[in-house]
């Protein structure tokens, strides 16, 4: 019997010789986990060193969203963002990434400007390491979605609180509240079915609707804001970990404290440095 080569030991976060810890699921796959009852678990990622970390991580899926625009970048919505802003951050995420399944956003008025455009900018997107875009809405542009799909493209949807029209609704408020505009949230949520999505992220809308959408649909509902009944759920990175104190809406739970850490850490290192402590003699190198 021929000699088989043994992997090497691995030694924790970081080190990447023996490949992926976890297998990136197919589009089939995630979609699969419905029907078998697991829970889908998306984190957003906007840079290789994020994506690595969360490469170690059981999660299924990492969402390079335009909400970088907010959280990287410092604005107030995610209008900013541009095809080549989301292309560069999908590039770096994929750099980083290793058997994670990423989706990136296609950023805003991208699928408004017919199919030729949108096609070139989910290409875009792929062409730098996303294996799947999300779009959202689906009012006016369904055919578009269509086209992306039946070009091979897969669109994972996005209903509800849908930032990119934050100015339509006068801000981030919940949606889908009240008879008229759930019926209306459940009929574009069975569109984009229609139109090929494999999955929809509802964001922030009441739960009952949201576990009502869920039953509804035979592709998996990725929750944020939308309670318990959706087949996963979606948080940013930064706010899970607790990285920005003043940010604290009520469907976010901290998971660390991330800024007291951060704070705490380059404090100390600070300290070392006035008082001379840092660098010591191992830190140094000698003639």
């Amino acid at each position: 019997m021929g000699h088989q080569k043994r992997p090497l030991p691995w030694r924790g976060p970081g080190d990447y010789l023996n490949g992926p810890v976890f297998s990136m699921p197919s589009i089939r796959e995630f979609c699969s986990a419905k029907s078998s009852g697991k829970k889908l678990v998306m984190v957003t990622a906007y840079d290789a060193w994020s994506a690595r970390l969360l490469s170690d991580s059981p999660v299924d899926a990492l969402l390079v969203g335009d909400s970088a625009m907010m959280v990287m970048h410092g604005d107030g919505d995610t209008l900013g963002a541009t095809p080549d802003l989301m292309a560069m951050h999908t590039r770096a995420v994929a750099k980083g990434n290793r058997g994670k399944l990423v989706v990136a956003d296609m950023p805003f008025l991208s699928v408004r400007k017919g199919a030729s455009h949108a096609l070139d900018c989910a290409a875009a997107l792929l062409r730098a390491g996303a294996h799947a875009v999300k779009v959202e809405g689906v009012r006016g542009h369904a055919d578009v979605i269509h086209h992306l799909v039946e070009s091979g493209i897969p669109v994972m949807g996005h209903l509800g609180l849908t930032p990119q029209s934050v100015n339509l609704f006068g801000g981030f408020t919940v949606q889908a509240r009240g008879i008229e505009a759930a019926a209306k949230l459940k009929e574009d949520a069975h569109a984009l079915w229609q139109a090929g999505a494999f999955a929809v992220v509802l964001e922030c809308i009441p739960h009952v609707v949201a576990t009502e959408v869920t039953k509804e649909l035979p592709i998996p509902t990725i929750g944020i804001g939308a309670g318990s009944g959706c087949d996963g759920q979606v948080l940013v990175l930064h706010d899970l970990l607790g990285l920005n104190p003043d940010f604290k809406p009520r469907f976010v739970r901290r998971y660390a404290d991330g800024a007291a850490t951060v704070i705490d850490a380059v404090s100390r290192f600070a300290a070392d440095v006035k008082s001379g402590e840092f660098p010591n003699t191992k830190e140094q190198f000698d003639t």
